[in-house]
Protein backbone atom coordinates (compact mmCIF):
# COMPACT_ATOMS: atom_id res chain seq x y z
CA UNK A 1 0.00 0.00 0.00
CA UNK A 2 1.50 3.33 -0.97
CA UNK A 3 1.53 5.97 1.72
CA UNK A 4 1.23 3.71 4.76
CA UNK A 5 2.62 5.10 7.98
CA UNK A 6 5.49 3.16 9.54
CA UNK A 7 4.54 4.08 13.14
CA UNK A 8 8.11 3.52 14.35
CA UNK A 9 7.77 -0.26 14.11
CA UNK A 10 9.26 -3.08 12.06
CA UNK A 11 6.93 -4.34 9.33
CA UNK A 12 5.84 -7.54 11.07
CA UNK A 13 5.29 -5.77 14.40
CA UNK A 14 3.30 -2.99 12.70
CA UNK A 15 1.07 -5.43 10.83
CA UNK A 16 0.43 -7.48 13.98
CA UNK A 17 -0.40 -4.33 15.95
CA UNK A 18 -2.84 -3.08 13.29
CA UNK A 19 -4.54 -6.49 13.06
CA UNK A 20 -4.97 -6.53 16.83
CA UNK A 21 -6.32 -2.96 16.90
CA UNK A 22 -8.78 -3.57 14.05
CA UNK A 23 -10.00 -6.73 15.81
CA UNK A 24 -10.41 -4.84 19.08
CA UNK A 25 -12.27 -1.97 17.36
CA UNK A 26 -14.71 -4.35 15.66
CA UNK A 27 -15.21 -6.18 18.95
CA UNK A 28 -15.74 -3.17 21.23
CA UNK A 29 -16.74 -0.32 18.91
CA UNK A 30 -14.15 2.20 20.11
CA UNK A 31 -10.42 2.64 20.89
CA UNK A 32 -8.37 5.46 22.41
CA UNK A 33 -5.02 5.78 20.63
CA UNK A 34 -2.75 8.28 18.85
CA UNK A 35 -4.10 10.14 15.82
CA UNK A 36 -1.69 8.53 13.33
CA UNK A 37 -2.50 5.01 14.55
CA UNK A 38 -6.20 5.85 14.46
CA UNK A 39 -5.92 6.85 10.80
CA UNK A 40 -4.22 3.57 9.89
CA UNK A 41 -6.71 1.51 11.92
CA UNK A 42 -9.55 3.43 10.26
CA UNK A 43 -8.35 2.55 6.77
CA UNK A 44 -8.09 -1.18 7.55
CA UNK A 45 -11.40 -1.26 9.43
CA UNK A 46 -13.16 0.31 6.42
CA UNK A 47 -11.69 -2.45 4.23
CA UNK A 48 -12.90 -5.17 6.62
CA UNK A 49 -16.44 -3.74 6.77
CA UNK A 50 -16.50 -3.51 2.97
CA UNK A 51 -15.54 -7.21 2.84
CA UNK A 52 -18.32 -7.90 5.35
CA UNK A 53 -20.85 -6.17 3.12
CA UNK A 54 -19.84 -8.36 0.15
CA UNK A 55 -20.56 -11.42 2.30
CA UNK A 56 -19.37 -14.11 -0.13
CA UNK A 57 -17.02 -16.96 0.74
CA UNK A 58 -13.93 -15.25 -0.67
CA UNK A 59 -14.61 -12.14 1.43
CA UNK A 60 -15.10 -14.26 4.55
CA UNK A 61 -11.76 -15.98 4.00
CA UNK A 62 -9.99 -12.66 3.39
CA UNK A 63 -11.49 -11.17 6.58
CA UNK A 64 -10.62 -14.28 8.62
CA UNK A 65 -7.02 -14.07 7.41
CA UNK A 66 -6.76 -10.53 8.83
CA UNK A 67 -9.00 -10.49 11.92
CA UNK A 68 -7.37 -12.35 14.81
CA UNK A 69 -10.54 -13.74 16.45
CA UNK A 70 -13.07 -15.94 14.71
CA UNK A 71 -15.90 -14.65 16.91
CA UNK A 72 -15.17 -11.07 15.82
CA UNK A 73 -15.15 -12.07 12.15
CA UNK A 74 -18.54 -13.74 12.66
CA UNK A 75 -19.83 -10.59 14.38
CA UNK A 76 -18.54 -8.52 11.42
CA UNK A 77 -20.51 -10.54 8.87
CA UNK A 78 -23.64 -11.10 11.00
CA UNK A 79 -24.10 -7.80 12.87
CA UNK A 80 -21.75 -4.97 11.87
CA UNK A 81 -21.70 -5.09 8.04
CA UNK A 82 -25.51 -5.38 7.58
CA UNK A 83 -26.00 -2.22 9.68
CA UNK A 84 -23.96 -0.24 7.10
CA UNK A 85 -25.86 -1.62 4.07
CA UNK A 86 -27.06 1.77 2.80
CA UNK A 87 -23.75 3.55 3.43
CA UNK A 88 -20.83 3.77 1.00
CA UNK A 89 -17.75 4.15 3.17
CA UNK A 90 -17.22 6.36 6.22
CA UNK A 91 -17.85 3.61 8.77
CA UNK A 92 -15.43 5.02 11.36
CA UNK A 93 -15.10 8.38 13.10
CA UNK A 94 -11.93 9.84 14.61
CA UNK A 95 -12.37 12.39 17.41
CA UNK A 96 -9.23 14.21 18.63
CA UNK A 97 -9.05 14.48 22.42
CA UNK A 98 -5.85 16.50 22.98
CA UNK A 99 -2.29 15.65 23.99
CA UNK A 100 -1.28 12.61 26.05
CA UNK A 101 0.08 13.47 29.48
CA UNK A 102 3.40 11.62 29.29
CA UNK A 103 4.82 12.64 25.90
CA UNK A 104 2.22 15.10 24.55
CA UNK A 105 1.37 12.81 21.61
CA UNK A 106 -1.89 13.89 19.95
CA UNK A 107 -4.57 11.43 21.11
CA UNK A 108 -7.84 10.45 19.48
CA UNK A 109 -10.81 8.16 19.95
CA UNK A 110 -11.70 6.05 16.92
CA UNK A 111 -15.20 4.60 16.88
CA UNK A 112 -17.63 2.87 14.57
CA UNK A 113 -20.31 5.28 13.33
Amino acid sequence: MPGTRKLGRATDHRKAMLRAMVTYLLENGKIETTVTRAKEVSAMTEKMITLGKAGDLHSKRQALSYITKESVAKKLFDDIAPSYEGRNGGYTKIVKIGPRRGDAAEMAIIQLV
